[in-house]
């Protein structure tokens, strides 16, 4: 298997991406939180001393994906055009499925930043909570649909 963020000298190099033609490129990754249920329902019921936690999960994750390349060595900067974070609760497991889309106009994919904005919206949601509950278990980060470029679509089989 060849990595391609390696030249001939096994030396790190960003990909060369100049002579791919733009397409339309999206991406969907998701994080797991698992936590008390009481925890959550505080959450749910704006009982967290430190605020709105999935409003302010939410604002952490879109500023994640923008600055992915700043975070991941080498990635491309790239102009998104759309983010978003969503959130589905089950109060019986005491879980909270994060849920990140990205979508840009590009030469490569977008998939670095969901993953990135699903990452840090899950560590903003520990990072608000951890004065409440320190046993917040973050994990199930995964891609699970992308689309665009010539590899075209992948969709992730339920495990």
């Amino acid at each position: 298997m060849a990595f391609n963020h390696f030249d001939e000298q096994g030396q790190a190099v960003m990909v060369d991406v100049s002579h791919k033609e733009p397409t339309m490129r999206t991406a969907r990754a998701a994080a797991t939180v698992y936590l008390k249920t009481g925890t959550l329902a505080a959450i749910l019921e704006g009982g967290i001393r430190k605020g709105d936690v999935l409003g302010v999960a939410r604002l952490a994750g879109i500023a994640a994906a923008k600055k992915t390349p700043d975070l991941i060595p080498l990635s491309h900067p790239l102009a998104l055009h759309h983010v978003s974070v969503d959130f589905t609760t089950d109060a019986d497991a005491g879980r909270i499925i994060i849920e990140a889309t990205v979508k840009a106009f590009e030469r490569t994919g977008v998939e670095m930043e969901a993953m990135t904005a699903a990452t840090v919206a899950a560590l903003t949601v520990y990072d608000m909570c951890k004065g409440t509950d320190r046993s917040i278990t973050i994990g199930e980060i995964s891609l699970l649909y992308k689309e665009g470029g010539k590899s075209g679509i992948y969709l992730r089989k339920e495990q």
